[in-house]
């Protein structure tokens, strides 16, 4: 229905172009009131409009769109331009020497032959302007046309990416929770039942509360929670954890999940490989819409900066699809590992 509203204005405007070039030339030569001359334009202009509008469609919508496509070769599209561009001209002079000048201008212009070169060559100019017109437009919504629709498939691979990494977060998440509970298995520990009661609470989260774009900051703050105490099950007394957290207001959003793989990457790559006792320090704070995010782990191998680690890289990149405005600083000491990290929240990518 949309179309069709653009193809009516479209000969509406050249209706009223062709009508204005035929106010002027008769103006000139028929002594009539301008309301008088308006009306005869107006209405000579429209019998002769349905040969223009027949080649203008025949040019655009079927020889060019043939040539584009390659379906027919040029010399085979000529052959057949031609003829319609002759029937279309002598239909159009027609019109004009027995509609037009009988039943509109009533005898005030003297008739010329059918295929007078002055009035051949205005059908032809009329003809060029309407088609050339059309097939302009077309092309330009053709070309915007087909950078909306590569604008489409970025963003479609941009969140096929963005879910991509979302999911890895889980399997990666299970699998080191799973060698917890294996481990406390082994020992026959009392508390294997409740890190399985809270695994199953933190898998119902992920599945089910954090498949949008956004969550509560809040929400995500209780999965980190929730994450160290599962942890602290397991390591007792070996581990001393911190967590210092100052929000100026609860409305804040966030990605899902983009706090929780740097906490992961705390505990698998510094805390299950230290032999002695161990400190993870987290300190986050937001005001205005800033989140500061800092955390501080014991490791003990000086060799391990963390670079290749698949977590933080698949963070890193869900960050840069998320967030316009922010910065990762991930630094490894002889004995800590060290990750700070700055978002506006209000900085989210429209992807």
């Amino acid at each position: 229905m949309k179309k069709i509203s653009l193809h009516i204005v479209f000969w509406i405007f050249c209706l009223l172009f062709f009508s204005s070039i035929q106010f002027l030339w008769d103006r000139a030569y028929i002594d009539l009131t301008q309301t008088e001359l308006i009306a005869i334009a107006i209405e000579a202009s429209l019998l002769g409009l349905m040969p223009k509008m027949a080649f203008s469609y025949y040019l655009v919508y079927y020889a060019t769109n043939r040539f584009i496509k390659k379906t027919a070769k040029f010399g085979y599209l000529l052959s057949g331009l031609i003829p319609v561009l002759l029937l279309c001209i002598i239909v159009d002079r027609w019109i004009y020497l027995h509609l037009v000048i009988r039943d509109v201008y009533h005898g005030l212009i003297r008739p010329s032959p059918l295929l007078d070169p002055r009035g051949v060559t205005a059908v032809i100019l009329y003809m060029a302007f309407s088609s050339g017109l059309m097939m302009t437009i077309k092309l330009v919504g053709n070309q915007l046309a087909a950078k909306e629709h590569e604008k489409y498939l970025i963003k479609q691979k941009l969140e096929a990416e963005l879910k991509f990494l979302r999911n890895q977060t889980n399997p990666h998440f299970l699998m080191n929770t799973l060698n917890n509970i294996y481990a406390l298995a082994r020992k026959k520990s009392d508390d294997t039942a409740e890190v399985v009661m809270r695994l199953s609470e933190l898998l119902r989260f992920m599945l089910y509360e954090s498949g949008g774009s956004f969550i509560s900051l809040t929400d995500e703050i209780k999965l980190l929670q929730d994450y160290l105490e599962l942890e602290t099950i397991r390591y007792n007394n070996r581990l001393s954890i911190r967590f210092n957290k100052e929000i100026d207001t609860d409305s804040y959003q966030i990605t899902p999940l983009l706090l929780l793989p740097f906490v992961e990457n705390a505990f698998k790559h510094g805390i299950s490989e230290t032999r002695f006792e161990s400190f993870i320090h987290i300190d986050l704070t937001v005001n205005n819409g800033c989140l500061h995010f800092l955390i501080e782990n014991t490791k003990d191998d000086p060799s391990d900066n963390g670079k290749k680690n698949i977590g933080l890289i698949n963070a890193s990149r869900q960050l840069e699809l998320s967030y316009s405005d922010y910065n990762l600083d991930i630094k490894s000491g002889n004995n800590t590992f060290t990750v700070k990290l700055f978002i506006n929240l209000n900085s989210h990518v429209e992807i």
